[in-house]
């Protein structure tokens, strides 16, 4: 099943959400092909938090053009196998069908909520979106499309209750209290408590070397393990927290249970592993920063080159006092001082460059279509060649997919660190992922050592065709690459090096004109080839003038001829290759 195909999933192929019972596909039809046994469905209630504060305050204008980008991140992080509608102006319902051991609703809530993760920018003003979300299974809460909503908007109403970001598991036999967290902006002592009571939790994300796909450290996320709502994000947490006054306390508790966790892994022999933590604010400011940092570290025998510390850029523009001096004694200590999310709060450049940063993290929001997009891919390369230029180490965040993989190695990004690896697990789960000390190492191993040096794509929708040219091309021992479709291409072209594409031109979803621009902007080294069934010369020249094409290739063809065709291709790649090689 598909959510992007405009049959079986909620979205059509522009991505448009279809309203529930209006078009698409109806919630019946999807629970109908789930058979409640080995397979389940669940269904997400998801309410966009604080709509009506920012109509109040900005203005209906300003809602509208939110709840699009809203919109967009939804459909663009809702996977390909899971549905989504849209409920009413700021509601939505998602659905995923799931066996044992697949990725549940649990997991596509975690998913929805890491694409908000990065403001929602409406120039000029930034907004902070939340989500609160209510999770029915079917059969288990209900046994028909009607219940099911019901229940899932209930227990996204309970989890709403307990402020914005919330998410909730339908519990059977529960009723709405209004009153129960009538209190819970001064409830400063429950998250005293939290950390008393073990209920405050470090997960743990590998980031991984692009050179072999080690383990080289492990990002720190919190988490709150609450009776009443489950286990909470960070940025569910830490809005309260400040607002109690304990951001302070907390993020001396982050910090220490890292180091602790860090000298764990020194006990079972892993010495090669660092952990990122992230700095607070609150604690940044303070004069004697350093010092308790310094306590710490000596404290449990870990040496601070073992500890990276991430901060926010919105830490940074404020220029809070001690800051300089902090960053300074901070790094003496041999801690790595990272910035967590750049180009998401407007840091200007000059205030980057001041301050002894040593590595930068492309946030997840930067790499969504790097692989398809020539302005996106521009701008992820702009921010690495920026970073080396700084003297700093790039580490990309939210990395999902084997194809923003080979884009981010090919662009030389450092590290990495997301899903495509590990989802963030709790200290007592990650030792035997961390004994492994390398992850997907054949995705590595091939690239690195496998690839042969002339590599040529094919695109052509009609698997005929297809099929003649590879037959006809094998012979001339190139390592062969085929796709039917522009999206399978710009996948193969993200995760391989390529020196020769060829294309159909009329192609169902973009020309083959189209598409080569955009790979002369994505892989401006590669040498194009357009093949096409007709005679069009307004085309050809198009495709000439706008360099899309270095030859324009008519069918049916000449099997030498296209050969040579090919052969001189390959010539012109290995000329460019040279240059650029004389040139370094």
């Amino acid at each position: 099943m598909s959510a992007g195909d405009g049959t079986q999933g909620g979205r059509s192929p522009q991505s448009e959400i279809y309203r529930l019972g209006a078009s698409g596909p109806s919630l019946n039809s999807v629970i109908a092909g789930v058979d409640g046994v080995t397979r389940r469905l669940a269904l997400l209630h998801i309410d966009v938090d604080g709509i009506g504060a920012i109509n109040a305050t900005l203005g209906e204008n300003i809602v509208e053009q939110a709840l699009r980008v809203v919109a967009r991140r939804l459909a663009q992080a809702v996977p390909d196998e899971a549905w989504l509608w849209r409920l009413g102006s700021e509601e939505f319902v998602a659905a995923v069908a799931y066996r044992d051991g697949e990725p549940d609703g649990e997991s596509l809530a975690e998913w929805l909520r890491e694409a908000f993760d990065a403001p929602v920018q409406v120039p000029p003003f930034v907004l902070d979106v939340t989500l609160s979300i209510g999770i029915a299974l079917y059969p288990d809460h209900a046994h028909d499309a009607a219940g099911l909503l019901v229940a899932a908007e209930q227990t996204m109403r309970r989890a709403k209750r307990s402020g914005p970001g919330g998410q909730a598991v339908y519990l059977p036999g529960t009723l709405p209290d209004p009153a129960a967290d009538a209190s819970r902006d001064h409830q400063g002592h429950r998250f005293v408590d939290a950390i008393a009571q073990s209920e405050f939790r470090l997960y743990y994300q590998p980031v991984v070397s692009a050179q072999d796909g080690s383990i080289v450290a492990c990002s720190s996320l919190l988490r709150w393990h609450n009776t009443q709502e489950g286990v909470l994000r960070a940025n569910r947490i830490l809005p309260a927290v400040e607002r109690a006054g304990l951001a302070g306390a907390v993020g001396l508790w982050t910090i220490e249970t890292a180091i602790q966790q860090v000298q764990r892994w020194r006990g079972m022999g892993i010495d090669y592993l660092n952990a990122s933590v992230p700095l607070e604010g609150a604690l940044l400011s303070r004069a004697e920063c350093v010092d308790l940092v310094g306590e710490m570290l000596h404290r449990h025998d870990v040496s601070g080159s073992a500890i990276e510390f991430e901060l926010s850029e919105a830490m940074l523009a404020l220029d809070a006092p001690h800051l300089s001096e902090n960053l300074a004694g901070l790094r003496a200590l041999g801690a790595v001082l990272t910035l967590s999310d750049f180009g998401m709060r407007g840091l200007s450049l000059s205030t980057l460059a001041q301050h002894p940063l040593d590595r930068l993290k492309i946030d997840r929001s930067f790499l969504r279509n790097i692989t398809s997009n020539p302005r996106s891919a521009a701008l992820v390369r702009g921010i690495i060649a920026m970073g080396h230029r700084l003297g700093m180490t790039l580490v990309a965040k939210g990395v999902e997919t084997d194809a923003e993989l080979g884009f981010l190695r090919r662009n030389h990004c450092d590290f990495f660190q997301g899903y495509l690896f590990s989802p963030p697990l709790p200290g007592s789960d990650i030792d035997e992922l961390l004994r492994q000390r390398f992850l997907l190492p054949h995705v590595f191993q091939d690239s690195v050592a496998m690839q042969p040096t002339r590599t040529l794509l094919l695109l052509d929708d009609e698997e005929n065709v297809l099929r003649s040219l590879v037959r006809l091309l094998r012979r001339d021992g190139y390592r062969l690459l085929a796709a039917s479709s522009v999206s399978e291409a710009f996948d193969l072209l993200a995760r391989n090096d390529v020196q020769v594409v060829m294309s159909d031109q009329r192609m169902p979803d973009m020309s083959g004109t189209e598409f080569l621009a955009r790979v002369r902007d994505l892989y401006p080294d590669t040498v194009r080839l357009a093949l096409s069934g007709y005679t069009d010369l307004e085309t050809i020249s198009q495709a000439i003038n706008q360099d899309a094409a270095y030859r324009f290739l008519i069918k049916p063809w000449d099997d030498a001829e296209l050969r040579e065709h090919v052969r001189a291709a390959f010539r012109v790649a290995e000329q460019r290759r040279a240059g650029h090689d004389r040139e370094d």
